[in-house]
């Protein structure tokens, strides 16, 4: 009897998504087992996969993340040298993963024709994505159903995953997870499963999950999804089985110090799982997580799950911090800090918006990274800016930084803004650019993009994307053509300068002159993005005369009959791609604060902290 099969068929007791909301492509059961002297997981799973293209498929192919940390030569490691977000891998710290068993459901065994594949960069030593030889191809609509047997030999907390201090666990990237198999840019079907970069995340197709963890008695456990059943085993061990629903993902994490909160928002379960040092800071967790829910929910639509776990990992493991699943986020506190410096709350804020941007509309990662970490940073700079107000990341001895100026600063201050375009595979950018471009930059183009277009109309091309587009994987190309048709405009040409291209951006006043009670202005265009530009002239009579410049050419020269006293470009600063803000104005009369340049440096350096605790998190 052949292996294929149809959902209805399906008997390996996963349901069917009662809300129906996401196609069920890939679905999981998985039984694991943590062994704690070993550090190590024995897993059996069973993958169900529909072929939802119009094409036979005759292989498999998978990602095993866990590769990346087999030794010094898989792709990740090269690319990282072995330190990521200012974490080390230790000696004793590597990981990796096997799969011992493959088989079909007429019993065949197709471990034989497993082979590794090394699609981005032809590095042999790399691990982290396999293919598997079908006995028979698996027709159009219908299903493949494999049983899988695997070791995973956990790192020491690395890039968000592994083992910590104290029986402290983030399970996360741990299991053989199928590609997507989708049409390319040509047209043709095929795999898009990339190898684990240094700078890359994932990308996967939703379905089902069931997931039985067996562990110590002792260990507190949160996973994705909901908790549906738990058993007492022998040997002071417990089986815990989470299920989840229109999901891609599934992580889970375990220690015996967690102190956990819960609470309900709206249907939604918030648990925060503390460590005891700072156990009080919970409420911190849950208010941004509510500031979050009900902003996003206004904007976008409605959260579609129940659950909502965030965990407070320890400082010896802070390595696993800042990084987001479905239903599950990784946040980050410390003792001693006060409201005045917003860490708990930025994080909070940040890894929740993924809820959204990864986890729902689940853009691919790999080769758009900015659609899902840039859209979500001009997501948090809305919510930080408007739920916390002035001084939304920090209000300390009376110096505010605010979330989208942080955003703006951290790309206006790159040394060579035209180095790389944004949109591009992360492991293509240059050294040192993929938080800016996928972060920052991309934050703050959209936060431009919607000063233009104004917040109403933002809103609504938001919405229609994510409604439109929600459990689809949209692509850049997508968002644009949303744009387009909400404003009833070409704006082809804004993301063609801003996303496509690494053109630069600084607008200045290059001279005035008055004299004889006349006046003649020069107004210069710095780089090639031309976004037009309103500018304010202030005379000696009191009057003002407001007009466009197109910013076509690269200088503009304009007279006048009356002496000039100001001149302001984009008095509004409607354009935050432009670099540099102090040169879009003129003033006969300096400043009389001699205080003010200096005041302007510690601002300068207080926003660069920031940034850095938020590449931190990122």
């Amino acid at each position: 009897m052949k292996y294929i099969l149809s959902l209805l068929a399906l008997t390996i007791g996963l349901k069917v998504s009662a809300q129906n909301l996401a196609p069920d492509i890939a679905n999981y059961t998985i039984s694991v087992q943590l062994d704690t002297e070993k550090k190590q997981l024995q897993a059996e799973e069973i993958l169900e996969w529909k072929n939802t293209s119009p094409v036979p498929v005759s292989e498999l192919q998978f990602h095993l993340y866990l590769n990346a940390f087999k030794d010094k030569s898989s792709t990740f490691m090269k690319e990282s040298g072995g330190k990521l977000r200012g974490d080390k891998m230790p000696e004793d710290g590597y990981g990796n993963i096997y799969m011992t068993t493959i088989k079909d459901t007429d019993g065949n065994s197709l471990l034989g024709s497993l082979k590794y594949l090394h699609p981005d960069d032809q590095n042999e030593d790399d691990r982290t994505v396999a293919a598997i030889q079908l006995k028979w191809p698996v027709q159009p609509g219908e299903t493949v159903r494999l049983n899988i047997a695997f070791r995973a030999e956990l790192p020491r907390i690395f890039a968000r995953t592994g083992y910590g201090e104290n029986d402290y666990y983030l399970i996360g990237q741990w299991f053989p997870k199928v590609g997507v198999f989708e049409q390319n840019k040509n047209g043709e079907w095929g795999w898009n499963c990339h190898q684990f970069h240094a700078n890359s995340e994932f990308y996967a197709d939703f379905g089902n999950y069931k997931v039985s963890i067996t562990l110590p008695r002792n260990l507190i456990v949160g996973a994705t999804g909901q908790l549906t059943h738990q058993t007492r085993l022998k040997n002071n061990l417990k089986t815990l089985v989470f299920e989840a629903d229109d999901v891609h993902d599934f992580a889970w994490t375990a220690s015996p110090d967690f102190v956990v909160h819960e609470k309900m928002w709206k249907g939604v379960r918030m648990k925060a799982m503390m460590q005891p040092e700072h156990t009080s800071q919970y409420k911190r967790y849950f208010d941004a997580a509510e500031k979050s829910l009900a902003y996003t929910e206004e904007l976008l639509g409605k959260y579609p799950h129940k659950t909502l776990t965030m965990v407070d990992p320890p400082v010896s493991a802070s390595g696993s911090g800042g990084m987001e699943y479905p239903t599950f986020i990784t946040c980050g506190s410390y003792w001693g800090v006060g409201k005045s410096i917003k860490m708990a709350e930025i994080v909070t804020v940040h890894e929740f918006g993924h809820q959204y941007f990864q986890g729902i509309l689940a853009s691919n990662e790999f080769e758009q990274s900015f659609m899902d970490e840039g859209f979500n940073q001009y997501l948090e700079g809305r919510i930080m800016d408007e739920m916390y107000g002035e001084g939304s990341q920090v209000d300390l001895l009376g110096f505010q930084v605010g979330d989208m100026a942080t955003s703006r600063g951290s790309y206006v201050s790159m040394k060579f803004p035209e180095l790389a375009e944004i949109n591009q595979p992360v492991w293509e950018y240059p050294k040192g650019t993929y938080g800016v471009m996928t972060y920052t930059k991309t934050a703050t183009a959209l936060k431009t993009l919607e000063n233009y277009m104004g917040r109403e109309v933002m809103d609504k091309a938001l919405k229609v994307y994510y409604q439109r587009f929600k459990f689809k994987h949209p692509k850049l190309s997508d968002f644009v053509k949303v744009v387009n048709e909400v404003t009833g405009k070409d704006y082809n040409w804004y993301f063609d300068q801003t996303f496509e291209k690494s053109y630069s951006c600084d607008y200045s006043v290059d001279s005035v002159q008055n004299k004889d009670g006349k006046a003649y202005l020069k107004i210069k265009r710095k780089g090639n993005l031309k976004l037009p530009q309103v500018v304010s002239v202030s005379f000696e009579d009191g009057s003002v005369e407001v007009f466009e410049w197109d910013a076509a050419e690269t200088y503009e020269e304009y007279r006048f009959s009356m002496e000039i006293t100001q001149v302001e470009i984009d008095p509004q600063r409607k354009n935050l791609m432009d670099l540099n803000l102090i040169n879009n104005s003129y003033s006969v009369k300096p400043p009389q604060d001699f205080l003010t340049k200096y005041s302007a440096k510690a601002l300068y350096w207080l926003q660069h902290v920031v940034m850095a605790f938020l590449f931190w998190i990122a």
